[in-house]
């Protein structure tokens, strides 16, 4: 299993907007290397839901339910999407602040791409950012 964090700007499509659908597409991602990324996913993978723009944090845990397929939004087919489900809420939202200030989570992608809309998760990193945002405050 592989680790992942997927973002979205939860004006557009937030965590109670997946919950509220149940499964759904990932779609609408027009950038090559995360477009690969998706490609890379396996059925039961993880991610990360990260609200973009607004909120700049991990706010939960999706499950992948489908492999890459071609994106029905997309004018040709050179863009892929994948299935997501909602799987575990943090208790508390990790923020894009608390991950850049701790040492063990300098390597991560969203410390060093922070605009990369989907990007690889490590499993130390996995489980650092899980223990932050499922921890009872």
């Amino acid at each position: 299993m592989a680790f992942w964090l997927m973002k979205s700007e939860p004006d557009e499509f937030g965590w109670n907007d997946l919950v509220a659908k149940g499964v759904s597409p990932w779609d609408g991602v027009r950038n090559y290397q995360a477009r690969n990324f998706m490609r890379d996913m396996a059925v039961g993978d993880q991610a990360f839901f990260y609200h973009s723009r607004t909120g700049l944090a991990v706010v939960g845990i999706m499950e992948i339910v489908t492999a890459a397929y071609p994106d029905p939004t997309a004018a040709d087919d050179k863009w892929s999407c994948v299935d997501v489900r909602a799987a575990q809420r943090f208790e508390r939202p990790v923020t894009l602040d608390s991950i850049k200030t701790d040492p063990r989570l300098a390597d991560m992608v969203l410390v060093r791409n922070s605009r990369l809309s989907v990007q690889p998760v490590t499993q130390p990193e996995w489980d650092m950012i899980c223990a932050m945002g499922l921890k009872q405050s």
